[in-house]
């Protein structure tokens, strides 16, 4: 896909972070942009902020693991620009833990997002894509955590490897209806997001159990994550390597500092059939 001029892309998680910059690189293009968020009051100030500055922009809340609000989300799509070409299910959440003992409602909350918002996402878009014809892109958001297996984070990886399975299956599936859209899997290293802070956005649930909402290793790892995503690349760079690869029809958009060789030594791992070897990223 080479042409993005009046255009319309739709990006979940839309609001900040890597969202965020994907909309300002796409309102760049010169494309029309749905941004899609659970954050109502920052959806609505990036909104703004765009069409500010020119773009053609609307917001529309949305809680990706809830299909129907999907499909609202492609009804009003349709209902204003009568198109999609673009679409982004980039939204998603994080916490720690170690995987014995992390509540379930965790790993419930971590794929209803990651996973089913992705999938949600799919299901709603693909058919309008392939109905209208014509080329288009698919940007599916996983992370290097979906090529890497590191400790007290399993939810998080779980959900960011159905994410690399998923859009693989899905490029295949496109590619044997012979369809012209395009499929990629975003793979990011530490980026500066609020990934860390994802707590904020969790819908309230009365049957948690308060005593182990916290432990020590969950409040470590995520005050790590915050610390060190304070300190990570910019999501601008991750959304100039986003337009590349929906120009060069590519499906891996991989990091390629340390979290890259974690990825090929867990490929060498399986392909040597060796026992997982135990390695963190540097820095």
């Amino acid at each position: 896909m080479q042409d993005f001029e009046g255009r319309v892309a739709v990006v979940t998680g839309g609001a900040s972070g890597i969202g965020r910059a994907l909309a300002e690189a796409f309102v760049e293009l010169g494309m029309k942009v749905v941004l899609a968020d659970v954050e109502e009051a920052l959806l609505e100030n990036t909104a703004g902020a765009l069409a500010a500055a020119g773009g053609d922009v609307i917001g529309v809340r949305t809680d990706v693991a809830k299909a129907s609000d999907l499909k609202a989300l492609a009804e009003k799509t349709l209902e204003r620009y009568g198109a999609v070409h673009v679409l982004c299910n980039n939204a998603g959440v994080f916490c720690g833990g170690r995987t014995w003992d992390a509540p379930i409602e965790d790993y419930d909350w971590l794929l209803g997002v990651n996973v089913y918002g992705v999938l949600h996402g799919i299901q709603a878009f693909v058919p309008l894509m392939l109905a209208q014809g014509g080329e288009g892109h698919i940007v599916n958001t996983a992370s290097m955590a979906g090529v890497t297996a590191l400790p007290f984070v399993s939810a998080y990886h779980m959900s960011k490897h159905a994410v690399m399975a998923l859009s693989e299956c899905l490029y295949k599936e496109l590619a044997a209806e012979h369809s012209s859209i395009g499929v990629s899997v975003l793979c990011p290293e530490m980026i500066n997001t609020r990934i860390g802070t994802s707590e904020r956005n969790r819908p309230s649930d009365p049957s948690r159990d308060p005593e182990r909402q916290s432990s020590p290793i969950k409040d470590l790892i995520e005050k790590s994550t915050v610390a060190a995503a304070a300190g990570g690349i910019p999501p601008k760079v991750i959304a100039d390597r986003v337009v590349d690869a929906i120009r060069a029809e590519r499906f891996y958009i991989l990091s390629d500092d340390t979290w890259r060789d974690l990825g090929n030594t867990r490929l060498e791992d399986i392909r040597l059939g060796r026992n997982p070897t135990l390695a963190l990223p540097e820095g």
